[in-house]
């Protein structure tokens, strides 16, 4: 039999025991999530550490174009090159790799994107999905046991 992890009974926690304990963080929808505003390195690490906080390990996995889209340049280029944001390699889509990463590691997905163009190829990113809002500096998400429940 495969040895399941333990579940919290602290309120809001997801529990993990169907999934290898690892969440993918699409960095990129992460940062853009607050409205209006240019993408902020802080929508990042607060994820990050709810994820944490959750009793998962983070994997951020953000697309090459971010780098020019972030507010917070200098400190996200030094959190690339400290290994702790993986970047997409120019020209190519985080989506895949995103998705392809959570396969593979059985891992969930922290993203509200619903990756609709890779769903043929993907058919079970829905049942890794984790949505989220950000709300002054905290984070949420979105509890769907329905799917995340089965064995």
């Amino acid at each position: 039999m495969a040895q399941q992890h333990q579940t919290s009974s602290r309120p809001g926690r997801i529990p993990r025991h169907e999934r290898s304990g690892k969440a993918i963080v699409d960095g990129s929808n992460v940062a853009h999530s607050t409205e209006g505003e240019k993408a902020r390195l802080r929508n990042i690490e607060l994820v990050v550490a709810k994820v944490k906080e959750d009793g998962m390990e983070p994997i951020v996995v953000s697309d090459a174009a971010l780098r020019h889209q972030i507010d917070q340049a200098e400190k996200y280029e030094a959190l690339i090159d400290g290994g702790e944001i993986r970047q997409a390699p120019a020209g190519t889509d985080a989506d895949w790799f995103i998705l392809s990463f959570a396969r593979e590691l059985d891992a969930y997905i922290v993203s509200n994107d619903r990756f609709r163009d890779r769903q043929e190829s993907f058919p079970d990113a829905r049942d890794r999905m984790i949505r989220y809002m950000i709300v002054e500096d905290e984070v949420v998400f979105e509890k769907r046991n329905r799917r995340r429940g089965k064995q």
